[in-house]
């Protein structure tokens, strides 16, 4: 593995994972959770912003803040992870931001329905699209741009995604989007739009960057590639006992060790999880708590009981309901997408 550039180290400074012991919280609190941003943090007027919709549409809207609170509203409990997140563990890494396993949290969103304001809206008849564009402006590629992404019309109107305006009870914070974001549970985080300006309907593909050049996956530089969409079935674990400092190399005591986690697919409902103590060679099945929602990880938990002193490597990988599974090892790609390997937690157990 190369080292790590002082550009891809300021990146790492602006934007961060969620520490892994926060596994334990079913709603990560708004400070710990994971954090992308692509350009700067706008500084937004709450009392001059509108969002305007427009384009294809019979009935075209301009909705201040007052605007959407006094329409019906919707909360979603919605996981949310990085098409990039285990990026850094690919080999070689692609350059970008170095995420390892901690770019996932889940979050408690309030707003308006996507699929309710469209139908207010009225699209007409040759409507394909729904492209947001978000306030953030930046250059990539030696483009200058405002974020863009796009839902094809059907998953807009079909979706359970939410124009949120709070996050875990609260507005949402600066880095977060304020005003208002898009939320679109079981796609991966960049689908999420924050610091929404506009959103149009259109009657063809969106070719923007960030749909038609980034954010696809990719197998070397003459693929066209696929788009990413729906978040890959993942597990992970709490890591047990405690930490070296520099290496986190866990430290355990004998005896049983209880294990937890969670798990989530955007593809389908997770179906199980299962762990191995062996770095993925043989596993057993873990017990799935509560189902949270549809959109929101499933909590999981093991009693291991190693069968000496000495060192393990411990795994956990889910599989859902449409019968995907998690790989030990993923496949390389450009972008060091959808990497959704096995977490592999190295384990000394001690008397």
């Amino acid at each position: 593995m190369t080292g790590i550039s002082l550009e891809e180290l300021q990146l790492a400074t602006r934007n961060h994972g969620m520490p892994l012991e926060a596994l334990r919280y079913d709603v990560t609190p708004v400070g710990l959770h994971y954090l992308l941003i692509h350009y700067d943090i706008p500084a937004v007027d709450a009392g001059s912003w509108a969002l305007t919709v427009g384009g294809r549409l019979a009935n075209p809207l301009r909705l201040t803040l007052a605007d959407l609170g006094e329409r019906p509203v919707v909360e979603l409990k919605a996981t949310m992870e990085c098409a990039g997140n285990g990026r850094a563990r690919l080999d070689p890494r692609p350059v970008s931001q170095p995420w390892l396993n901690e770019a996932v949290s889940t979050a408690r969103w309030r707003g308006v329905s996507v699929a309710a304001l469209l139908a207010e809206a009225s699209p007409l008849d040759d409507a394909a699209e729904v492209v947001f564009t978000g306030l953030d402006r930046g250059v990539e590629k030696e483009l200058e741009q405002q974020f863009q992404r796009s839902l094809p019309l059907g998953d807009a109107l079909g979706g359970e995604a939410v124009l949120a305006y709070e996050m875990n009870g609260a507005p949402l914070p600066p880095q977060h989007g304020f005003p208002l974001r898009l939320v679109v549970p079981g796609w991966y985080g960049m689908t999420n739009v924050k610091w929404l300006e506009s959103i149009e309907v259109t009657d063809r593909a969106f070719e923007g960057f960030q749909q038609a050049s980034a954010y696809r996956f990719r197998l070397d530089e003459d693929d066209e590639g696929r788009p990413l969409t729906r978040m890959a079935p993942r597990a992970l674990m709490l890591p047990p006992g405690i930490p070296e400092f520099f290496t986190r190399a866990r430290t355990v005591r004998f005896g049983d060790v209880p294990l937890t986690g969670r798990a989530w697919s955007g593809h389908a409902p997770v179906a199980g999880v299962e762990i191995s103590d062996d770095g993925g060679e043989t596993w057993g099945e873990a017990e799935l708590g509560t189902d949270e929602g549809r959109w929101a990880w499933r909590s999981w938990t093991h009693v291991w009981r190693p069968a000496a002193l000495g060192e393990y490597v411990l795994c956990c990988r889910a599989h859902d309901e449409a019968g995907n599974v998690q790989p030990v090892a993923a496949t390389w790609n450009v972008g060091g997408y959808s990497n959704n390997s096995v977490q592999q937690i190295p384990v000394t157990v001690t008397e």
